[in-house]
């Protein structure tokens, strides 16, 4: 098969594992910047242009889309599905995840456990907007963060207002959800590739920090997940429409609990912690479902 990466940097580890991983197993795979790319939009002949060169003749193509490139990187992909080219994870489920209000609203309607969540739009409504979640402490987020970034925790509700009132006045949109004390600063991250929990980690955050992001400091263990939480991140990844992603779960008083699913979760944590191949899991996912006009959340919501 011929495979391609969309991914803004080869010496990525999760990139590189990949790519590795496809060779091993006899496949070409090319990896391909997805902001260098250029679209003919046409009816009968869809091209992706790079660096110059027509890029055709790809079985398969595995978007590694970063946050802040969502909205050209989900075109490009949109291309390459245009193109008759098995999409890993299709262009509109990662759209759907990328959008943390929309996810979340999606995931309460089929039920799914999810910490209490506000979200408004006008400084007048504060007060009632911390009432919901229960009042401080409140986490509060912005809807375009990654990684940790853009999160915040309020100790009081005096602190809550104020730093509501500064997301508001950058014209930022803002969730406000309830502080899940019990998780103690951990949380969980259930590997999913093709309907199945391939492996788990739990990830502590550092002293005196909430966030329990690698990326900020926090470490991984490999970890043992209930049936309840096998089956909350099997349930969250189907209703996102993703064949490959990490779902972020919360201990909670009252069961698990969603905080995020991510449609390009990084490989290099969950493998160090669980000891496998997860690259070589999504090659092989690949090479069983990788087939023209094979997708699946085509026109839904």
């Amino acid at each position: 098969m011929k495979i391609a990466i969309l991914s803004r940097n080869p010496k990525l580890y999760s990139t590189r594992r990949l790519v590795e991983a496809a060779r091993n197993r006899g496949h070409e795979v090319r990896v391909v910047d997805a902001l260098r790319c250029y679209m003919n939009i046409a009816a009968h002949n869809p091209q992706i242009h790079y660096r110059g060169e027509v890029l055709e003749n790809f079985d398969a193509v595995i978007p590694r889309i970063g946050a802040s490139v969502t909205f050209y990187g989900t075109a490009v992909l949109r291309q390459f599905e245009m193109m008759n080219v098995y999409p890993l994870n299709e262009s509109v489920a990662i759209s759907r995840s990328r959008d943390k209000l929309r996810s979340l609203q999606l995931l309460s309607r089929r039920g799914i456990g999810l910490p209490v969540t506000s979200f408004a739009h006008s400084p007048d409504d504060i007060e009632d907007l911390l009432s919901i979640v229960g009042g401080a402490p409140a986490v509060i987020k912005l809807l375009e963060g990654t990684q940790g970034v853009g999160v915040v925790l309020a100790e009081t509700n005096q602190a809550a207002e104020s730093v509501i009132q500064a997301f508001m006045g950058l014209k930022q949109h803002i969730l406000v959800q309830e502080f899940i004390k019990e998780a103690k600063g951990s949380d969980i991250r259930a590997f999913v590739v093709g309907g199945k929990v391939v492996a788990a980690m739990m990830r502590q955050a550092k002293e005196g920090e909430f966030r329990s992001n690698l990326h900020r400091g926090g470490t991984a263990t490999l970890c043992r997940i209930t049936p309840e939480e096998r089956a909350t991140a099997l349930r969250a990844a189907k209703v996102m429409g993703l064949n490959v992603c990490g779902v972020d779960l919360l201990r909670s008083n009252h069961g698990p609990v969603v905080m995020e699913v991510n449609s390009s979760p990084g490989l290099e944590g969950i493998e160090a912690a669980s000891g496998k191949d997860i690259a070589d899991l999504i090659i092989q996912f690949i090479e069983k479902n990788a087939k023209p006009n094979r997708t699946q959340t085509k026109g839904q919501g």
